[in-house]
């Protein structure tokens, strides 16, 4: 269990643009099942306008609609357009394209860091994570691409309050859980402080969509294994407080707020072992049940 399936997810490459100020080309990973995972068009998205921007600013919010199911392990293109740098904000919109159609677009603000009041919310109180199963620990004895994929195949150890939901409802169906992540080893350094600090927040792009909906299974009584369940991510907003690491435990809590029309809203709020608000996230999404 390694994280390169994340690093191959963000490993871009430069290509001439088109129509806007620059492109590049990214991978989609391996999931057992026909769409690509979300998270990495977010994370790619992210890296892609990252790249666009001085070093002097970092990314504090994003904003994302996904458009059609991208096919696994294709190439999609992101097509970064410099919508305005101003002195203390820059902003960015990204879109990706496969196979000639749109597929993917997000906006995105980076700010200069200022100096100013600080206000978080409380850390939940939460079980420390290696009391909890691993996904692996869970699925140990579930044979199938499914099972190995969640035991091994995301690049982060995932451990649910109060139980996971892979091949059946663990815990009370309530509209809120929490789960430890963290990589399964060290993510690399970059060449200075504000691109660790990018890579990191591209992690926490990328693994927030994974689990983001299973609030609203939950207070359903739902599971991934649920028979004829179909989810898809419709919109996704993710704002950036603080620099954390994602190769340390932080703690992903999630709230679902509604659920009407086959779709549900969800939020996360990513905390550190310190009880420090790394980042947020609110996330719509299509959830059907076959009668």
């Amino acid at each position: 269990m390694t994280s390169e399936t994340f690093l191959r997810a963000i490993d871009l490459t430069a290509v001439p643009a088109d129509v806007f100020d620059e492109a590049y080309e990214a991978d989609t990973q391996y999931v057992p099942w026909p769409k690509a995972y979300g998270g990495d068009m977010v994370a790619q998205a992210a890296a892609a306008m990252m790249r666009s921007v001085d070093a002097d600013r970092q990314l504090h919010s994003m904003h994302s609609y996904f458009m059609r199911p991208v096919d696994v392990g294709s190439t999609v293109r992101y097509e970064v357009e410099r919508l305005r740098d101003g002195r203390g904000y820059s902003t960015r919109t990204v879109r990706g394209f496969q196979n000639g159609k749109a597929v993917y677009a997000a906006m995105g603000s980076f700010q200069v860091p200022e100096d100013g009041p600080d206000f978080q919310p409380q850390a939940p109180a939460a079980v420390d994570p290696q009391s909890l199963r691993s996904a692996a620990q869970v699925l140990e004895r579930t044979a199938g691409p499914a099972a190995e994929y969640w035991a091994a195949g995301r690049s982060f150890d995932m451990r649910h309050i109060p139980g996971p939901v892979y091949i059946a409802l663990e815990g009370a169906p309530v509209p809120q859980q929490a789960i430890w992540i963290k990589a399964f080893d060290s993510l690399p350094d970059g060449p200075d402080p504000r691109a660790t600090a990018d890579l990191h927040r591209t992690a926490l792009a990328y693994v927030c969509d994974y689990t983001i909906l299973e609030p609203l299974l939950r207070v359903h009584g739902l599971h991934w294994s649920s028979p004829g369940l179909a989810t898809a991510s419709l919109d996704h907003s993710m704002w950036f407080h603080r620099d954390g690491r994602a190769d340390e435990w932080v703690l992903y809590a999630q709230d679902a707020v509604s659920g009407q029309s086959n779709r549900g809203l969800a939020t996360g709020r990513f905390f550190d072992r310190q009880g420090r608000l790394l980042a947020t996230v609110a996330q719509e999404g299509m959830i059907r049940v076959a009668s």
